[in-house]
């Protein structure tokens, strides 16, 4: 059994690796020191600056937070009143991949059709203005904000112009905007995006850099750039389950994600996300070239083919990946995912097998 796993290729996600070298060796190097827990320590305060000055954002509240769900839990449950729900497209995660969380809390999420896993202002705005001439809109959910991932489900990206048009949607209707994070790595170090994080600083109510996709052993790092918007956020976690009583590991590892390089200046979490772009790419110039059918235009670190499923039975002898949905009867959308420890001579042995 190890020695066939030991032989395969591993495209099925993003978090199939510990943790980066550097975050591995700071463990180490830090793991006799007394420290206080919650992240009250020197290692969390140090990263939560870190993150104020990449995002633009010198007042917010930076909370490190266990995972992607409890993250996205506890943000909109805080955010919500009893009788809001949270706006998202039909493919987002907290609609198909939380397990009903959102639900379990409370809180409808009341879903749009997405294109390539994106809603847009035009939609948004139709909704709303829907639900506020509804007479009886007082027997309904009220749509109290929107959730959008960047990059999507589809590893499709959002624009800056889409985002802003957004923004201002929400803005006009007194409602909140918040992003999940969960790829950003990924998403900023994207040859085509064009959203930084001091946009999301200033554009997003709430917005979360994801930690365990990109490079950390676990954990999300909430922001919130007005820190009064969720009055005892602190304590909301720790009702939901998500705050991580030696809180000082998730400080060591967004501290050094959030390192800059001595000599370019650079962030380690932008060098880890162009790694997995660069993987990728080679990927998708692999599949062209092959004759392979690319799905919905994914400029991310998540590649989607079109395969026939006997190819496909055989390609799983040798290679993890991602069922994503049936395709007609005789073949299947899958994903293969590259990420920060992605080898480009593990892509080029995938491109012998395809």
């Amino acid at each position: 059994m190890e020695a066939a796993q030991a032989n395969k290729l591993f495209f099925a996600s993003d978090y199939q690796e510990g943790a980066h070298p550097a975050i591995l060796q700071r463990f180490v190097e830090t793991n006799l020191v007394s420290s206080p827990g919650y992240g009250t320590d020197d290692f969390c305060m140090e990263a939560r600056e870190r993150i104020r000055e990449a995002c633009g954002t010198p007042e917010a509240g930076v909370f490190f937070l266990t995972g992607g769900t409890q993250a996205n839990a506890t943000v909109i449950d805080a955010m919500l009143r009893p009788w809001e729900g949270v706006v998202a497209a039909d493919s987002g995660h907290i609609s198909v991949h939380e397990a009903g969380a959102i639900e379990a809390g409370g809180h409808k999420v009341l879903t749009l059709p997405g294109k390539d896993g994106m809603i847009n202002a035009a939609q948004l705005r139709s909704l709303l203005e829907t639900f506020h001439s509804d007479g009886n809109k007082d027997h309904m959910v009220w749509p109290g904000m929107v959730y959008l991932s960047q990059p999507t489900e589809f590893g499709t990206l959002y624009s800056l112009e889409a985002l802003t048009d957004i923004h201002e949607v929400c803005r006009e209707y007194g409602i909140r905007l918040y992003v999940d994070g969960a790829r950003l790595a990924y998403a900023l170090a994207s040859p085509v995006n064009d959203v930084s994080l001091a946009d999301l600083g200033r554009l997003c109510d709430a917005f979360y850099i994801g930690g365990t996709k990109c490079g950390a052993f676990f954990g999300e790092a909430v922001v919130l750039p007005d820190p009064e918007l969720i009055p005892h956020f602190f304590t909301i976690i720790k009702q939901h389950g998500a705050l991580f009583a030696k809180g000082r590991l998730m400080g060591l590892q967004f501290g050094t994600l959030f390192d800059k390089d001595p000599e370019s200046g650079e962030l380690l979490y932008a060098q880890i996300g162009r790694t997995a772009i660069a993987a990728a790419d080679r990927l998708r110039e692999v599949l062209i070239q092959k004759g392979y059918t690319l799905c919905f235009g994914s400029p991310t670190n998540q590649v989607f083919v079109l395969m026939e499923n006997k190819q496909l039975e055989r390609l799983g002898r040798s290679v993890e990946y991602s069922f994503w949905e049936t395709h007609g009867e005789d073949h299947t959308i899958i994903r293969l995912a590259s990420s920060w420890a992605t080898r480009m001579e593990d892509v080029e042995r995938l491109a012998e097998l395809l």
